[in-house]
């Protein structure tokens, strides 16, 4: 009679270990999407601390398809609202301190500069529709005169001879990560102004302050 030897049991579980890896495939090769966000550099211009490289929107995908814009005009339309948005920040402050032009804003209306109250939304309805078109009128004439930036230049250098240039690159780079990090703040700053006189509370002090003087 024959007679079958078995394995020892702990060779037993070797094998049924390894069984399955014979009958699997090769480990399928890790692919990189063609459109994988091309991260900018650290201390580029605007890529500053604590935040470094931040992008929630993926603005910086590429290939860029529409309705995206490229990276330069993103960077121009940051630094232009950033602007807009400090001499907005500016004009609340200036406002709710008192200060206001002499003489009348409309002769007509017998409305002069020292009747538009301080802030934001509150000036915006007291001033009259004549003198918001002329408003209007000013801001495109700046947009189609000097708001494009010229060929060539870096976004958002729309000056002229005359404006102050840093040959410095330490000193240069310095100064326009200042002013790009003001309009940020800015920017931020205004919308709060807005948040809090829709709340009915005061633009700068909504809690009162200056012991309930403000």
């Amino acid at each position: 009679a024959l007679r079958f030897r078995l394995p020892p049991p702990h060779l037993i579980m070797l094998s049924l270990l390894h069984a399955p890896a014979a009958f699997s495939g090769p480990a399928p090769a890790l692919r990189i999407p063609a459109s994988s966000p091309m991260m900018r550099a650290e201390g580029e211009i605007g890529v500053t601390p604590p935040l470094g490289v931040y992008d929630p929107l993926n603005l910086l995908r590429t290939p860029v398809t529409y309705p995206r814009r490229d990276y330069e005009r993103y960077v121009e339309l940051e630094i232009k609202h950033g602007r807009v948005a400090m001499l907005a920040t500016l004009g609340v402050i200036t406002t709710e301190a008192g200060f206001r032009w002499p003489g009348y804003i409309s002769k007509s209306l017998d409305l002069k500069f020292s009747d538009i109250p301080g802030g934001a939304l509150d000036s915006y309805a007291a001033v009259p529709a004549l003198g918001w078109l002329q408003i209007v009128g000013f801001v495109i004439f700046l947009e189609l005169a000097y708001g494009a930036t010229p060929p060539g230049n870096a976004p958002g250098d729309i000056g002229g001879v005359s404006w102050i240039r840093y040959d410095d690159p330490e000193v240069k780079k310095f100064k326009l990560n200042v002013e790009r990090n003001n309009g940020r703040a800015a920017m931020m700053g205004v919308t709060g102004c807005l948040v809090h006189e829709l709340l009915v509370v005061d633009a700068l002090y909504p809690t009162g302050g200056l012991g309930g003087a403000a």
